[in-house]
């Protein structure tokens, strides 16, 4: 396995929201994860490093994921201790109320493959040299191409169209989104919402496709999210099946 994470400022953002980490254990297994922040005050990235350091704490805690089931339970479970950690938070720190975060993980075994999710940072999977997205965006425009309101041309420029409607820290109980995925498949990518908003699957996977290192690949996709605006922090975590060593 090859492994590579990257965030990005962006162009216009004055400080970074995101917060990412990929992990493994001693038996193959894989955590990936991706948090993007929200709220005034810096509370964002508080948000999201609250998500992340607890998925690293429990990750870290454990010799195994265990089966599918139980590793969907754990999803679920870290999920629902990250809200109840962010609201307590808020109500600690008055200053930071209305923070949250997206968040997409996925853990990769020899037997399964899950993407947990949140928000709308995305997850996708790499097979046979095209980009499929797995996960489906808890947005406004999103419920409104679901319920045939809204076509998904008209929903890329309309004027609210990152407005959430789930985030961790925003419902209480939060209830992330599974997908359970067939295991073979040439790599995994995680994005904050900064990358595809900025390039589309094609985009991404032309880079991808590219015979370049995991980090070239990283920064080739930061950078090219910069040169179209770079609105928003970038965050990217890919792994790659090949054989090879971890990095970040």
């Amino acid at each position: 396995m090859k492994t590579f994470y990257l965030t990005d400022s962006g162009k216009v953002r004055t400080h970074n929201e995101d917060n990412l980490v990929i992990l493994s254990n001693a038996n193959g297994e894989y955590l990936l994860a991706v948090a993007d922040g929200m709220g005034g005050h810096k509370a964002g990235e508080v948000a999201s490093s609250i998500a992340i350091e607890y998925l690293k704490e429990k990750f870290n805690s454990v010799l195994t994921m265990g089966t599918k089931e139980e590793a969907i339970a754990w999803i679920r479970s870290v999920a629902r201790e990250i809200n109840e950690r962010i609201f307590k938070y808020t109500y600690e720190h008055i200053e930071s109320k209305g923070m949250g975060t997206t968040l997409v993980i996925a853990i990769y075994t020899n037997n399964y493959l899950l993407f947990g999710n949140i928000g709308d940072s995305s997850g996708f999977v790499f097979k046979d040299n095209k980009l499929f997205k797995v996960t489906k965006d808890h947005t406004l425009v999103n419920l409104l191409i679901s319920t045939g309101e809204l076509t998904e041309e008209d929903a890329k420029f309309h004027p609210k169209k990152n407005v959430l409607m789930k985030a961790l820290g925003a419902v209480n109980p939060a209830e992330v989104d599974i997908f359970d995925v067939e295991t073979d498949v040439d790599g995994i990518l995680l994005s904050s919402d900064g990358l595809t908003n900025m390039l589309n699957v094609e985009q991404i996977e032309n880079v991808l496709k590219m015979d370049l290192s995991l980090e070239e690949k990283a920064r080739k996709l930061i950078m090219k999210s910069n040169n179209r605006g770079g609105t928003d922090n970038i965050s990217v975590a890919i792994l790659d099946r090949e054989s090879g060593t971890d990095g970040n």
